[in-house]
């Protein structure tokens, strides 16, 4: 999916970064998607920015194709969790009052 895409997909608006709104499960498939295809640039040596951008692709849809093969969900699919940093925000918040409560 094109950015624009996953930001429809996901509801976000356009100053939200993905990245911030992806569970575990999505980042570690975007990794694995992201460090393969940049090995398979330099393995093979792939230079120009359609040729990258073709195996980007390819590496992209080999991880989806293994990720439907073993019955996962598909990234899109994927529910889409609460911002990191207003997770990060109620964690500190949780913190300070389990402090104050054991004062």
């Amino acid at each position: 999916m094109r950015q624009k895409d996953i930001h429809t997909k996901k509801r976000l608006k356009k100053n939200e970064a993905i990245l911030d709104h992806m569970g575990s499960e999505e980042l570690a498939a975007n990794l694995f998607r992201a460090t393969q295809a940049e090995a398979k640039l330099k393995r093979e040596n792939i230079t120009g920015q359609s040729n990258a951008s073709q195996a980007h692709y390819d590496v992209g849809k080999k991880v989806r194709q293994t990720i439907k093969e073993l019955g996962g969900a598909m990234p899109e699919s994927l529910p889409t969790p609460d911002n990191i940093k207003e997770s990060k925000k109620r964690l500190k918040g949780s913190v300070k009052k389990s402090l104050t409560d054991k004062s």
